[in-house]
């Protein structure tokens, strides 16, 4: 009898702004000692480098693994490779419209078009505003299909003080949606009276 495999996260960066949640969520991933897989898409390392201080191969190294995006052959390819859920944070709009098309020209599309197919679970970080009717209709459909659709809107209900409270706050919420559950930010416990 072999024995169980770790609790295991793909992880999608695209070029959307919010490079912060992709990076506290794979630091969170690898404290809670669970294995991750990460694709980068080359406009997410550019977005990073307005966004944060950490390089490529810094982000690259909080991840068990790390693929680039054009490795069509890489495990979370297919659906044999057995994962825990997929999250694609932040998620652009044109990730978002090739997710619901079926076009899976990269490995963060090809990654994610599996875990519908699978019945996997699927976290897509959506990150755009205002919002079209195409951008709400893609939306619609990948709920349809399954997809959690999770815009990383900051509650403020916990007073945050710093960026990092909101990201935390976020990000903690979205691990919920992967049914992972971590106490490193407020949660909701009704009015104080």
């Amino acid at each position: 009898m072999s024995p169980p495999r770790p609790k295991r996260i793909v992880v999608g960066v695209t070029g959307a702004t919010g490079t912060l949640f992709a990076i506290r969520i794979l630091e969170v991933l690898k404290a809670l000692g669970i294995e991750t897989h990460l694709v980068m898409s080359k406009w997410a390392v550019a977005t990073m480098k307005y966004e944060t201080s950490m390089t490529e191969a810094e982000v690259r190294a909080l991840a068990t693994v790390s693929y680039t995006l054009k490795d069509m052959s890489a495990p979370p390819s297919s659906g044999s490779f057995l994962h825990d859920g997929m999250i694609i944070v932040p998620c652009s709009m044109k990730t978002l419209a090739a997710v619901r098309i079926g076009y899976c020209d990269d490995l963060i599309s090809r990654s994610a078009d599996v875990c519908l197919k699978e019945r996997r679970r699927l976290v897509l970080a959506i990150r755009e505003t205002p919002l079209s009717d195409i951008h709400l209709e893609n939306m619609l459909s990948l709920r349809k299909a399954g997809a959690v659709i999770f815009p990383p809107v900051p509650a403020f209900y916990t007073r945050p003080k710093t960026i990092d409270d909101v990201v935390n706050q976020s990000v903690g919420r979205m691990l919920d949606a992967l049914d992972i559950h971590t106490e490193e930010f407020e949660r909701w416990t009704g009015f104080n009276r």
